[in-house]
């Protein structure tokens, strides 16, 4: 039984001492409390084994070492089992076993190469390893129900394990070792033990028939030898004349292969040329027309340049005569007449030069600002015609470039043009894109490659007319099978020789030691007889020991299944070949374990732990563990649940010595019959436990 568990830096707890007494204890707290560490500091402990996802996520965050400590008793014997971890994840293992007082190391680490290992040990003392004590006695969060959901197999395992039947397989096993070295000694002796007589006998038998007909058979060998080889040489001087021309057929289709892709490869470079032809004459066709303008246009461009130049002499012209009016007006204001006198030398002056004369310089200038707008505004004119005339010299410059790039001249170099891209379309229509090797391959001859191509395939299928190729294939299919017919003869042949002056040694050998192997069959006989009665899990007494136990958690777990107050109201466990089966009641109905409700398939697992946990007092193992087994219980069940708990550890208390329970229903446990309950409360310190 438990007697107590410490944790330090172990999951979320920071320091945490634990003691169990006999009776059902109880784990009360909200989920992520840290109640269920504790099952992972027990399998630690004793096993290294837990349901975490790394072993280095044992270590509390912010911690360098964490350990796990049990103390358990095995009858009057009392042992401690601890296990630190580090940030490495290097895990250090120690058992140890209080004898008068004092702590005697037992095994430590897990060194099996070297006959060292704890956990063996522990298994050893307890009777079970991980795997069935976490089925049998330790019920994880939602995994009530894998009892009845397991493998059958591993359920017989369990059972077997459970009522200590697997020790008989050690006696089993020391027997079967026992056989075999018995069985060695003979035959490093002699080269044969008890199980080659058959074999032996009819081994002698063999050789005696096989003596009496050895050389009849070796006579017809010789002349089916005779035979096969003038077969095997025929068949190989016809396959001799004939490969040459399978070769080539061969270079045929590898001919015909390269003609069509060579023909197709011109198609490409046809089409390429037509699309490049094509291209150049819709260019030269809009260049032409273009390029007939040119003379007209060159002629316009003079024109206007001409009256440019014209317009840009008058306006000049007009400029310097503006220039010179406006001189004579400065002088005009200033000879103004006093009195008809001249005012610069004072004489009497009857009438004044036009030139100078105000009114008559407005007058001028009027004239000539006109003139000078009029060619304004036909400059303008003459400026947007030579920007049309440009454009279109442009454009014959281009027209110019397109048709000297493409060495087009006139229109009958486009018509010529035009008849070569016909041509070539006409040719592209002509060429043959699949090569086939009847008919007139010479349709296929377009340029001086293909026809020197074609002659040669044509010369190849002349060669080749007479060439039946399924024919061919036949004798190439027969002459291996022939060669290894022939080579089957021969070494047939050589064979018989050696058997011939061998047998009669071999024959007298074999007789002297099957007489002395009888004797050792005997022996063994009664080894076996021994062996498969007493020690063989399916033998008599493994039998009769699981048919008792399987009666007795049938018979239990029924009686708790009906504190339980669900429509099944018996279980009853089947011995099978190879597995276990389990079959539930209703009265006189037989109940499908699919067919029934989240609840019930509960109550049948946590009845079937139960009955199973009646038979641990006959094991070194007295607790079970209890993880969240409310669930899809209601509050009734849950209440009765408890109720059973306690009974059972009141009417069996030599077969089960605890009873752990980890829950979050705490209410269901007022008035209820607890030796202890525990709270777990999480604090930023670590996990929290105080006794209720």
């Amino acid at each position: 039984m438990l007697r107590s568990v410490e944790i330090a830096n172990f999951l979320s707890h920071s320091n945490t001492r634990l003691e169990f007494e006999n009776g059902v204890t109880v784990f009360v707290g909200p989920n992520g409390a840290g109640k269920s560490s504790i099952i992972d500091a027990i399998t630690f402990a004793l096993f290294g084994e837990h349901i975490r996802k790394s072993t280095k996520g044992l270590l509390r965050r912010g911690s360098s070492q964490a350990y796990a400590k049990v103390e358990f008793s095995i009858g009057n014997r009392q042992f401690k089992a601890v296990r630190k971890i580090d940030t490495k994840g290097t895990v250090s293992a120690q058992l140890y076993e209080k004898i008068n007082g004092e702590t005697v190391p037992l095994a430590a680490g897990e060194r099996k190469q070297f006959g060292e290992s704890m956990t063996q040990t522990i298994e050893s003392l307890i009777g079970l390893d991980f795997e069935k004590l976490k089925v049998a006695s330790i019920v994880q969060q939602g995994e009530l129900q894998s009892i009845i959901e397991a493998d059958p197999k591993k359920f017989k395992e369990l059972v077997n394990a459970i009522i200590g039947i697997d020790k008989l397989d050690t006696a089993y096993e020391i027997m079967r070792k026992t056989i075999d070295a018995f069985r060695m000694s003979v035959r490093t002796r002699i080269d044969y033990d008890d199980t080659n007589i058959e074999s032996l006998q009819t081994k002698t038998d063999s050789i005696s028939k096989e003596i009496a007909s050895l050389e009849p058979q070796k006579s017809k060998l010789e002349e089916e030898k005779a035979i096969q080889e003038r077969e095997f040489t025929t068949l190989q001087s016809k396959i001799e004349s004939e490969a040459p021309k399978e070769l080539k057929i061969k270079e045929i289709e590898s001919r015909k292969d390269e003609l069509a892709l060579y023909l197709r490869n011109a198609v490409t470079s046809i089409k390429r040329e037509i699309a490049e032809k094509e291209r150049k004459f819709a260019d030269c066709s809009n260049s032409l027309p273009i390029l007939s303008l040119k003379p007209q246009i060159e002629s316009e461009s003079r024109q206007i340049q001409h009256d440019i130049e014209q317009i840009r002499i008058e306006s000049t012209d007009i400029g310097e005569k503006i220039a010179k009016i406006k001189g004579q007006q400065e002088i005009a204001g200033k000879l103004h007449m006093i009195d008809g006198k001249c005012p610069v030398c004072d004489s009497k002056v009857d009438h004044i030069n036009p030139l100078f004369e105000e009114e008559h310089l407005r007058a001028e200038l009027d004239i000539l600002g006109k003139k000078m707008v009029v060619l304004s505004q036909e400059e303008v004119v003459i400026q947007n015609k030579k920007k049309e005339i440009d454009a279109k010299t442009q454009q014959i410059i281009k027209a110019e470039s397109v048709l000297s790039s493409n060495n087009i001249k006139n229109q009958n170099d486009l018509v010529r043009l035009k008849e070569e891209i016909s041509s070539l379309q006409t040719n592209i229509k002509q060429v043959p894109l699949e090569v086939s090797t009847t008919g007139n391959l010479m349709q296929f001859a377009i340029d001086e490659y293909s026809t020197d191509a074609i002659r040669t395939i044509s010369s190849l299928i002349e060669e080749t007319k007479d060439f039946d190729v399924a024919n061919f294939r036949n004798l190439k299919s027969k002459l291996e099978p022939q060669r290894k017919l022939l080579n089957t003869i021969y070494q047939e042949l050589g064979a018989m020789t050696n058997r011939l002056k061998s047998h009669k040694e071999e024959s007298e050998k074999i007789s002297q030691i099957l007489g002395e192997l009888h004797y050792v069959r005997q022996y063994v006989s009664s080894l076996e007889t021994i062996r498969g009665q007493i020690y063989n899990r399916d033998g008599p007494v493994a039998t009769s020991l699981r048919s008792w136990a399987l009666g007795m958690i049938s018979q239990k777990a029924s009686e708790y299944l009906a504190t339980f107050n669900v429509k099944i109201q018996r279980i009853n466990l089947e011995d099978k070949a190879r597995d276990i089966g389990i079959t539930c009641y209703s009265g006189n109905t037989t109940l499908d374990l699919e067919s029934l409700s989240g609840g019930e398939k509960v109550s049948v697992a946590l009845a079937l732990r139960l009955g199973m946990a009646h038979l641990m007092g006959s094991s070194h193992l007295n607790f079970i563990i209890l993880d969240e087994p409310t669930t899809h219980l209601d509050q009734e069940r849950r209440k009765s649940l408890v109720s059973v708990l306690s009974q059972a550890f009141e009417s069996n208390v030599d077969a089960i010595s605890q009873f752990i329970i980890i829950t979050h229903d705490s209410e269901i446990f007022e008035n209820s019959n607890i030796n202890a309950i525990y709270d777990f409360k999480s604090t930023q310190e670590g996990t929290l436990v105080t006794p209720i």
